[in-house]
């Protein structure tokens, strides 16, 4: 069985965690430039300094991906090195780097999905207020204008955010992620909602500047997806229950972040739970959130096992102590990809792109100069299985990003984790295609026939 017809294949990276080139050309200090500099901050104090050189690197990686068979390569742009102060004065040699980038990609036949904001806010607008600021959204919305007005005339799929609930919820509630605050829950759905209304303002910039028709979506991290223990309906109605439910934790909580993009408001059960500490609202805030979308994102990793407990109440089933984990201790379920894009699409009823998928493992050139990654290819071929059963019952999912195309900067985790199907030796900024990417350009020529 192989996918739909037209099917986009695509891999996935971010521009602080690869890009480098943090004090050249003009670019401006971002967050995460400081938050690295923090002591302890980061595993091994790391950054995103060098990371993966792609700055001045981008054409022989554009030719990876052009050897890879790559249909599409979802990437985001630093706010801060074209707006070094986060608005004001553009500076032109960080938006001419992504005009090269564009135009390599669309030379080498791979459609470009930009993703607008990807986690490295500038630093000046931070110490300004940041996300807390009540023209915060506007902020962004003068961003993405300089974008749109750039790179529209060959961009056609955009991404406002990815990620929302974890760069809130790591970054301001639990402090573990760039700026490393941790402030009171007022605040923290404060910030929540202005990045809503940015995302909403953003989508009508592009929208109303594009000079070609926009496909514009918004990426969502949805692990760990809540998987039915049975097919059971008690079982997956108590799974479904578990997955957008409110009283998760922000940084995992999928209705609060999606219903007000998507449906228009927030979930009530979510409102009288959070009914103390909600911000204040515009009476067009919801209209703006709101705005026609073309695609949803789901970045899916691992998930968790639900059944219906006596009262059919969600009950975690608990993984066995020998469950297969990831280098990063996920459990491997490949599962959680269907049911992620079944339930978001039985709640939202748009078409679904998987915007990130993959696993982080400790890989090494082997003495034959290779890097043998089997473990990648036996999560990937699970995983995208799902994918693949989904498509067959009619779930309107439209394309695949593997994470990542490099090995690159894991955020907190700095270098111990490598996620890429290819490998980067930092040192010598040297790459090497894993084996599991030799297998994924072998899944892609063949539209996952090879599954």
């Amino acid at each position: 069985m192989t996918f739909p017809n037209g099917f986009i294949w695509g891999a996935a990276t971010s521009a602080y965690q690869i890009e480098g080139a943090a004090g050249d050309d003009g670019r401006g200090p971002s967050i995460w430039d400081e938050f690295c500099r923090r002591p302890g901050a980061v595993r091994q104090g790391a950054s995103g300094d060098i990371a993966c050189d792609h700055y001045h690197r981008f054409r022989h990686d554009v030719a990876l991906m052009q050897g890879l068979g790559l249909q599409a390569y979802r990437f985001s742009i630093s706010w801060p090195r074209v707006l070094p102060c986060g608005m004001g004065a553009v500076n032109e040699a960080g938006l001419d780097f992504y005009d090269r980038l564009t135009d390599g990609l669309l030379a080498s036949g791979i459609t470009p999905y930009v993703t607008l904001y990807h986690w490295d806010y500038p630093l000046a607008l931070h110490r300004f207020g940041g996300w807390l600021h009540p023209e915060s959204s506007d902020w962004f919305a003068r961003y993405a204008e300089v974008i749109a007005d750039r790179l529209s005339d060959r961009v056609r799929h955009w991404i406002t955010f990815n990620e929302p609930q974890i760069f809130v919820g790591f970054g301001y509630q639990d402090g573990t992620h760039a700026p490393g605050q941790k402030l009171e829950l007022s605040k923290i759905l404060t910030i929540g909602h202005n990045v809503l209304l940015a995302h909403g303002k953003a989508v009508q910039v592009v929208r109303s500047r594009s000079r070609s028709t926009p496909a514009i979506g918004y990426a969502l991290s949805v692990s760990p997806v809540a998987v039915p223990a049975t097919e059971s309906e008690d079982d997956i109605q108590a799974a479904r229950r578990a997955f957008f439910a409110p009283s998760r934790p922000l940084s995992i909580n999928n209705s609060w972040w999606t219903d007000p993009v998507v449906l228009g408001h927030y979930p009530e059960d979510g409102l009288a739970l959070f009914e103390k500490d909600l911000p204040s609202m515009g009476k067009d805030d919801l209209r703006t959130i709101c705005q026609p979308l073309d695609f949803l994102g789901l970045n899916v990793y691992f998930g968790e096992t639900y059944r219906a407990g006596a009262d059919g109440a969600p009950e975690v089933v608990p993984f066995a102590p020998d469950h297969e984990r990831t280098s990063f201790n996920w459990p491997v379920a490949p599962e959680s990809l269907y049911w992620a894009s079944k339930f978001y699409a039985e709640r939202y009823n748009l078409p679904l792109i998987i915007s990130e998928n993959g696993m982080a493992a400790h890989d090494t050139v082997s003495p034959d100069g290779a890097v043998h990654d089997p473990q990648r290819i036996d999560f990937l071929k699970r995983y995208l299985r799902e994918v693949q059963r989904a498509c067959a019952e009619g779930v309107d999912v439209c394309g695949y990003f593997v994470w990542s195309l490099l090995d690159n900067f894991e955020w907190a985790e700095g270098y111990c984790q490598r996620f890429g199907i290819v490998h980067v030796d930092y040192p010598a900024q040297q790459r090497t295609i894993k084996d599991s990417g030799l297998w994924y350009k072998k899944v892609i020529a063949t539209n996952g026939a090879i599954l």
